[in-house]
């Protein structure tokens, strides 16, 4: 028994396809306005440093006050040398002068390896926004030095030699006078004549070049002279009393020698 079936007829379905016709929106013209604002923020904003014609890309005036700023540095500094004159005060075999050289080296340490181990590895701190302490030290003082806002070379060699090298070895100086190392002179001695050799050439440097760095009178004469002055007096009358007690010492020695023969 057979069944014919039907063939199956389906209607064609019909494809419309539909075209869509994309329209460019014109974009608004930058206004004069617009461009000078999208290029001051890529130039940054105006600088008060000298030489004016110094190019800092992204430069962010301070957020600080001077006052301010030398304000917390003279107040930590106090807060550090008294510290230290107290707790080396609680040993009666150190002496005054002692005591007050480990004042010193504990400052001048702590200043080398913070504030200008921080300029020595923060090239853009000119460009600071966060109201970081220390890179509104630095954007300050360049008003007295701009080469430091403009990452000289020289300076940026010195700074971050005495970073390295001298700030460890003034602290460890500390030690060694409150321990009475034997050493203790010897390496007086030998970071002293690093402090003038880098300050002769930080000087040095800036003269050959003109010295035309200071925004004005006050910055060049208070920031520029004034703060780097006890890095020439101090080292040099410790160096001179290190000298005079390693000669002595060599001579007491020699003269023993002298005798045991």
């Amino acid at each position: 028994m057979t069944s014919d079936s039907d063939p199956i007829q389906s209607d064609p379905i019909e494809i419309q396809k539909t075209s869509y016709t994309l329209i460019e929106v014109p974009k608004p013209q930058e206004t004069k306005e617009q461009r000078l604002r999208q290029r001051s923020e890529m130039e940054g904003q105006p600088h008060p440093y000298a030489p004016r014609d110094l190019k800092l890309p992204g430069y962010v005036p301070n957020f600080l006050t001077q006052s301010t700023i030398v304000g917390v540095y003279l107040l930590t500094s106090v807060l550090v040398v008294s510290l230290i004159w107290i707790l080396s005060g609680m040993s009666r075999k150190i002496t005054k002068m002692n005591r007050l050289l480990m004042c010193w080296w504990a400052f001048t340490g702590l200043t080398h390896l913070i504030l200008e181990g921080y300029f020595a590895f923060s090239p853009e701190f000119y460009k600071d926004k966060t109201a970081h302490y220390l890179a509104e030290v630095w954007k300050e003082y360049s008003k007295g030095d701009s080469r430091y806002a403009a990452r000289d070379a020289a300076t940026v060699t010195v700074e971050g030699l005495t970073a390295v090298l001298e700030g460890p070895a003034s602290l460890l100086a500390v030690y060694a006078i409150a321990s009475g190392k034997s050493y203790s002179y010897i390496l007086q001695f030998a970071v002293c004549l690093g402090q003038l050799y880098g300050t002769a050439v930080y000087f040095l440097t800036a003269y050959l070049e003109g010295d035309h760095f200071a925004t004005s009178p006050y910055h060049y004469y208070v920031y520029y002279i004034g703060a780097n002055a006890s890095w020439v007096v101090i080292p040099s009358l410790i160096a001179m009393r290190c000298w005079k007690k390693i000669c002595s010492a060599v001579q007491v020695h020699g003269q023993k020698r002298t005798k045991t023969r």
